[in-house]
């Protein structure tokens, strides 16, 4: 049986070149650059990605061109997410064909589809595909997939995990325990890496987390610290890749915040092809000062030749401090009383 995926699956950033073109060399690099620093796994064309804005052929370069410079270092799971079957089996094919381990295809978007729609599209694709495949739950742009649903298609061995992305805790514990007994092998990643430590506390077998396109040394730290059962620095830990994570997310448009974070890092991204306004392009120079900040906070790049503000240790606003606090301590005290912890 081929290894089970875990650990942390980077949904890396695609860089463009001047006329806005895959800049394959420097994607290249990226690439080499993240393996170097830890990361377990790949993840073309997922959201971060911005899969929706390259042609169908773009997505199939850009999957084979992980493909071949990971040169199977890491594992490779392919977004495989077309407008129909026949364009998404398309897909599976030819990732197949490049060394994919698995694709990951999210469940039919734009239109609102019943839970049996959502189970007949999976299971022509389970019977059909030439890789396996990860079930890609994310319902907040796509038909959702509830457990039962899961259960179902779990049954197919072709399909080998699921990658949620609501980041409710209560879910994965429920998908885990309705799933596991049957099928110990089936992959359980979480999407939501604000909640990575009780996610992998409960079951979880790893995430696709954005922050690992930025800080692969520190997401990679905080999986390993978290399994070694180091809690009270991965807890911490996750408090301050919190504070980052949330800069990124909330403060521009997905995922503009992550570009440019990750310039700060020595990448050349390039322009999205998403326009910006003179605003926003304002704003962004901003963000990319504070991000600057935070950033040199870990350790990994210099500081701004002007400095830094004072800290308050506070994290940013969005998921809040006391949050998370209360989701880990629920967690951990439910594993003490069973005597797992």
């Amino acid at each position: 049986m081929t290894d089970k995926l875990q650990g942390v699956f980077t949904p890396h950033m695609v860089p463009l070149d001047a006329h806005g073109r895959v800049a394959e060399d420097e994607l290249r690099r990226y690439i080499d650059w993240l393996i170097e620093r830890g990361v377990h796994g790949l993840y073309p064309n997922g959201s971060t990605g911005e899969f929706t804005r390259f042609t169908a052929d773009e997505r199939r370069r850009i999957v084979q061109i992980v493909c071949e410079q990971a040169a199977g270092r890491v594992p490779v799971l392919a977004g495989a997410a077309e407008a129909n079957v026949a364009e998404t089996l398309r897909a599976c094919e030819a990732y197949a064909e490049y060394g994919a381990r698995a694709v990951a295809i999210v469940s039919p978007f734009y239109y609102k589809l019943s839970s049996e729609s959502v189970y007949a599209y999976f299971r022509e694709i389970a019977r059909n595909s030439p890789v396996d495949v990860t079930l890609y739950n994310i319902p907040m742009f796509a038909s959702p997939i509830d457990v039962p649903t899961i259960r179902r298609l779990a049954e197919f061995d072709r399909i080998i995990g699921i990658k949620d992305s609501s980041g409710d805790v209560a879910f994965m514990m429920r998908m885990i325990a309705a799933i596991r007994p049957h099928r110990p092998d089936f992959t359980f990643l979480t999407g939501w890496e604000a909640v990575l430590v009780p996610m992998l506390q409960v079951g979880a077998d790893g995430g696709t987390h954005a922050t690992s396109g930025v800080v692969p040394e520190l997401t990679r730290k905080l999986y390993d610290l978290t399994r070694a059962g180091q809690l009270d620095e991965a807890i911490s830990l996750q408090y301050r890749l919190l504070e980052l994570f949330d800069t990124m997310l909330y403060s521009a448009d997905f995922p503009e915040g992550f570009r440019a974070a990750v310039e700060l890092r020595g990448i050349r991204l390039g322009a999205s092809r998403q326009p910006m306004s003179e605003t926003q392009q304002v704003d962004r120079s901003a963000l990319q000062r504070v991000l600057h900040c935070l950033v040199a906070d870990f350790g990994l790049i210099d500081p701004p030749s002007e400095g830094c503000p004072p800290r308050n240790g506070q994290p940013a606003a969005g998921v809040g401090r006391e949050h998370i606090s209360h989701i880990a301590q629920q967690v951990i005290d439910q594993l003490r009383q069973r005597g797992v912890l």
